[in-house]
């Protein structure tokens, strides 16, 4: 198995590589990961065989698979305070009938706004009352490749200022955790205890913290 090489420090790109969101005066977009080639195609040819308002299942060959209608995907978002501490919200997940805990996230284009680094900074501020001075894209990566065909922007957030309450909108009734990094493990446990879920998501950004 061959070593990924190391992350350079985050806030800026490897010499000759371009940042994916261009950039800004507050950093937001920048990136060290190389933008994906959009005129890529998927390999295969997969169907759909029934749509919904918001989904769609699609069969290639033998394989069933589900995808969001619009080619949306989500940004989500790893934010820490200046104190040490990571931002979570907890919410009611109907596919799972239970709260989960998870980072900050919200899809990419169902607003009409396909830019990642923009959703990522809408979700943060209606998801947890918090905005961010410094942002860096940490790649795109696939939610659940087996079955569904999501792929989700990550995103680092620092320089967290109070903005707002959180909560979300239209009843999302999101509960914002500010939790301390030393100790998330017993934090996280102490969560399972009293019946969350904990979002997969989390052990890709667990490592980075």
């Amino acid at each position: 198995m061959s070593r990924l090489p190391p992350l350079p420090p985050a806030g800026g790109a490897r010499d000759g590589e371009a940042g994916a969101g261009g950039g800004s005066d507050t950093g937001r977009g920048q990136s060290h990961i190389p933008t994906p080639d959009p005129s890529r195609k998927r390999e295969g040819s997969a169907n759909p065989v029934w749509q919904g308002k918001y989904l769609e299942v699609l069969i290639d060959g033998t394989w069933e698979f589900v995808r969001r209608r619009g080619a949306m995907g989500a940004a989500v978002i790893l934010a820490t305070t200046d104190a040490g501490e990571i931002v979570l919200v907890e919410q009611l997940r109907r596919a799972l009938g239970r709260r989960t805990i998870e980072l900050p996230a919200g899809l990419i284009g169902d607003d009409g706004d396909f830019d990642p680094a923009t959703t990522a900074a809408r979700e943060l501020a209606e998801e947890t009352g918090f905005a961010a001075a410094e942002w860096v894209n940490l790649g795109e990566y696939a939610t659940s490749p087996g079955m569904s065909a999501e792929m989700f922007t990550l995103f680092r957030a620092t320089g967290l200022s109070r903005t707002g309450a959180g909560g979300g909108v239209d009843g999302e009734d999101i509960v914002v955790h500010v939790a301390p990094i030393d100790g998330l493990a017993a934090w996280l446990d102490a969560a399972r205890v009293r019946g969350c879920v904990i979002d997969s998501r989390l052990l890709v950004a667990l490592p980075l913290l």
